[in-house]
C-alpha cells in the first residue's frame, strides 16, 4: 500500500480523497494555488505545496509543478479527483513515467475514453449500444450535411475532445446544420484545442443515467448500479439519485451486465462511469468517464462501498474487496449539487462565508470544504458543497432532502439551496416524471 498520496485537486474532491487515506493509514500532500492558501484540504493534509497562482492553467493544471511537489515531498502516488487533469492522458503518462503511480486508469484508455468518436467505436466494439450518428467526425459543412442524411433530424452537433456542452449545437434542418458546425468547431477549438466535432440524432426526451463500475488488475469488474442525472442545466448536472425512479430490474440488470463486459473487454481497472440516454426502453451510450464522478456519494449511501478507497486499493495493485454478488440495492440516495450562484439568475456568487451550518441527522452527509470565515474564490467552479440524503424508500429520502435543505446555511454568499426547495416539492420531480430538458424549461418559466 501507499505510504503517501498526493492530491491534485482543490475543494470537496480533494478533502473526499484526503479522508480516504487517512483512514487508510496513508499521509497526504495537499497542492493548492495561492487563492487556496486556507482551504480546508489544504489545512488538514499532511503536507501542503503551492503550484502557482490563482488562475488554474497556472496552479492545478500545471503538470510540471504538480509534479514537482510530488518529487519533492516523495509522494508515492497521485489522484486527481474529478475535474483538471483527472482525465488528461499526457498526465497519467507523465505521472508515470515519473515513477509515480495514477490513481486512476491507464493513459491509452484515458486518451481513447477523452476522444468521443473513439469511445463510441470501442463501445461499438464491445457490445454497447450507442446513439445513431456519424460514423467519425465530419470534417466540413458538407459532410456534416451528407451524415446528417443517414443519421435523421433532428441532429446534435458535439465536439469529439469536448464535455460540459461546449462545442454542442442542435439542428433541427439543413440549413440550421450549415450555421451550426463552424460554431461548433470554432467552440471546440477554443474549449478543447480541437475542432473536430461528429453528429448525434438528437433524442426528443431521453433520461441521463449512468452505470458507476470498478475493475481492478486481476481481471475483477463489478458494476454499482445505476443513478439518474437527468436534472440538468446547460449540461451541467445539479441533482443525481441512485438508483433511477423507475427503471425496471430487468433493465438495471441488463445495462449492468453490458457495462460488466465492456469494462472487462477493454481491461478497465479502477473507479467509471458508463453514461447513457435512456428513451422509449432503449439505452444509449454517449461518453465514460474515466474518473470518480461529482455524483459519486449516491452509490456510495446505496452500497456502503467507499469508491475512492477502492480507487486506492486498485491502484495500489490489490484485488476488489466486492464481488458481484455481494452488491445490492439498499434504499435510495439524492445529491444535491449545491452552487454558489444565484438561484434566478444563476450569476456565480463568489465571497467570504459568515455562517455554516450542516443538517445532521440519519442518513444525511454533506461533503463540502466551507467553514465559517472561508473566503470562495472567484476563480474555480461554482460547485460549493454536496447535500447527500439516504432513506428506505425514495419518498422517505424526499423527506429528509426536504428537511435537511432547510437546516442548511451557508451565509454570506448566494447559493441554489432555494431552487432545490422548489425542486424537492415539485410534482414531476417527486413522481420521477422528468428527462433531461426539464429543467431547463422549469426555470425558464420561473
Amino acid at each position: 500500500m501507499f505510504e503517501k498520496v498526493l492530491i491534485a485537486n482543490r475543494g470537496e474532491i480533494a478533502l473526499r480523497v484526503h479522508r480516504a487515506c487517512k483512514e487508510m493509514g496513508i499521509a497526504t500532500v495537499a497542492i493548492h494555488s495561492t487563492a487556496d492558501a486556507d482551504a480546508m484540504h489544504v489545512r488538514l493534509a499532511d503536507e501542503s505545496v503551492c503550484v502557482g497562482p490563482p488562475p488554474a492553467l497556472e496552479s492545478y493544471l500545471n503538470k510540471a509543478a504538480i509534479l514537482s511537489a510530488a518529487t519533492v515531498t516523495n509522494a508515492d502516488a497521485i489522484h486527481p479527483g474529478y475535474g483538471f487533469l483527472s482525465e488528461n492522458a499526457s498526465f497519467a503518462r507523465m505521472v508515470h513515467e515519473h515513477g509515480f503511480t495514477f490513481i486512476g486508469p491507464n493513459a491509452d484508455l484515458i486518451a481513447v475514453m477523452g476522444d468521443k468518436v473513439a469511445a463510441k467505436a470501442a463501445m461499438i466494439e464491445a457490445g454497447v449500444p450507442v446513439v445513431p450518428g456519424s460514423p467519425g467526425s465530419v470534417d466540413d459543412v458538407e459532410s456534416a450535411v451528407a451524415a446528417a442524411e443517414e443519421v435523421g433530424y433532428p441532429v446534435l452537433v458535439k465536439a469529439a475532445a469536448g464535455g460540459g456542452g461546449r462545442g454542442m449545437k442542435v439542428a433541427q434542418d439543413a440549413d440550421a446544420l450549415r450555421k451550426a458546425v463552424p460554431v461548433a468547431q470554432q467552440e471546440a477549438q477554443i474549449n478543447f484545442g480541437n475542432p473536430a466535432v461528429f453528429l448525434e440524432r438528437y433524442l426528443g426526451h431521453p433520461r441521463h443515467i449512468e452505470v458507476q463500475v470498478l475493475g481492478d488488475k486481476h481481471g475483477n469488474v463489478v458494476s454499482l448500479f445505476e443513478r439518474d442525472c437527468s436534472l440538468q442545466r446547460k449540461h451541467q448536472k445539479v441533482w443525481e439519485e441512485a438508483p433511477a425512479p423507475g427503471l425496471s430490474e430487468a433493465a438495471r440488470e441488463q445495462i449492468g451486465s453490458i457495462c460488466r463486459e465492456a469494462s472487462a473487454r477493454i481491461g478497465y481497472e479502477t473507479a467509471g462511469t458508463f453514461e447513457f440516454l435512456y428513451e422509449d426502453g432503449e439505452f444509449f451510450f454517449i461518453e465514460m468517464n474515466t474518473r470518480i464522478q461529482v455524483e459519486h456519494p449516491v452509490t456510495e449511501m446505496i452500497t456502503g462501498v467507499d469508491l475512492v478507497a477502492e480507487m486506492i486499493r486498485v491502484a495500489a495493485g490489490e484485488k476488489l474487496s466486492i464481488r458481484q454478488e455481494d452488491l445490492k440495492i439498499n434504499g435510495h440516495a439524492v445529491e444535491c449539487r449545491i452552487n454558489a450562484e444565484d438561484p434566478e439568475t444563476f450569476a456565480p456568487s463568489p465571497g467570504r462565508i459568515s455562517d455554516f451550518h450542516t443538517p445532521g441527522g440519519i442518513g444525511v452527509r454533506v461533503d463540502s470544504a466551507l467553514y465559517s470565515g472561508y473566503a470562495v474564490p472567484p476563480y474555480y467552479d461554482s460547485l460549493v458543497a454536496k447535500l447527500v440524503v439516504h432513506g428506505q424508500t425514495r419518498t422517505a429520502c424526499l423527506a429528509r432532502v426536504q428537511r435537511a435543505l432547510e437546516e442548511m446555511v451557508i451565509g454570506g454568499i448566494s447559493t441554489n439551496i432555494p431552487l432545490h426547495q422548489k425542486l424537492v416539492a415539485e410534482q414531476a420531480v417527486v413522481e420521477g416524471n422528468y428527462d433531461i430538458h426539464w429543467l431547463e424549461r422549469y426555470v425558464g418559466l420561473k
